[in-house]
């Protein structure tokens, strides 16, 4: 992925793996879309065109440097009852602007046009590494849009031996580093202190929420994955799930175990409740014996 970088320096061009030469259009597409907040910008992402919308959107925040095209095998394997959209953020691939924005919650500002949604349709909200924090933000400051969270091999400030020694070469390196990589040693690096924010927003969603974390992430330890859901009081509790032999890069495995983690946390669809109107329970108290109202109110209870 480095050597991509420096070829699209090199060459200008935006995307590392043209999903164009590799996918058909009714499979990953291409598009771009103006950037919430009032910021005046154009993003760019990658979504699975559907004729009709699916019950469930699955939006990818992805991580730093932020590259949607590294999803492409996943969304041409998508099956066409889900929708998936990634989306390359402010500062990276063909997203302006080129400098970085650094502030997580404006960047959740500048991407919370992902979330709209054609009436019936409900979205799972995926966030990638760093993208975890952003796509915590968005889903508080968007309540009744995200219907699930997923913070995947999630970025929570404290890095592994390999980020950490990433970022200290690459603070080194600012000025001859392509602009993907420099934008990410940036915000990696201005991300602690907002991480309280991110927290505040875990803490007051009403939606489930599932950490998706490998036991071999060298980058984002699973260790302060498990603290963070011990540590916030969330008022659903948060599922975790540990992956077996992962690393950092769960999106670079069989698309078919990704897939299958991403379905897990479509929460199940609520059962429909059944009621009585006091109308009717008065008129069956005087047709039906006390025993059997008594029946039927205590069926009531339990629908």
């Amino acid at each position: 992925m480095g050597l991509a970088c420096v070829e699209c320096a090199l060459t200008g061009r935006a995307e590392h793996a043209p999903t164009a030469e590799t996918y058909p259009e009714d499979q990953v597409r291409r598009f771009t879309f103006a950037a919430g907040g009032g910021l005046g910008r154009t993003l760019s992402a990658i979504h699975t065109p559907r004729a009709t919308p699916a019950p469930w959107k699955i939006v990818v925040i992805t991580g730093a440097p932020s590259w949607a095209e590294y999803w492409a095998p996943a969304l041409a394997d998508l099956p066409s009852h889900r929708e998936m959209v990634v989306v390359d953020r402010p500062g990276y691939g063909a997203s302006e602007p080129v400098a970085t924005i650094g502030d997580i919650a404006l960047q959740a500002e500048a991407l919370r046009p992902l979330l709209d949604a054609p009436r019936g349709q409900k979205v799972l909200l995926v966030g990638q590494s760093y993208g975890a924090a952003i796509a915590s933000v968005m889903a508080d400051a968007n309540p009744g849009k995200v219907h699930g969270l997923v913070l995947m091999s999630g970025y929570f400030g404290e890095p592994g031996p390999t980020a950490r020694w990433l970022v200290d070469v690459g603070s080194r390196m600012l000025t001859v580093l392509p602009r993907d990589l420099r934008n990410a040693v940036r915000e990696v690096s201005g991300q602690p202190s907002q991480l309280p924010l991110a927290r505040r927003a875990l803490a007051r969603l009403r939606v489930p929420v599932t950490v998706i974390h490998g036991d071999k992430d060298d980058f984002a330890p699973i260790e302060i994955a498990e603290r963070l859901v011990s540590e916030v009081r969330a008022r659903i509790p948060m599922r975790f799930e540990r992956v077996e032999g992962a690393d950092h890069f769960l999106n670079d495995g069989p698309t078919e175990a990704l897939l299958a983690a991403i379905e897990g946390c479509i929460p199940e669809p609520a059962r429909p409740r059944l009621t009585l109107s006091s109308g009717l329970v008065a008129l069956l108290r005087r047709l039906a014996p006390r025993a059997e109202v008594a029946n039927v109110m205590s069926f009531e209870g339990q629908a």
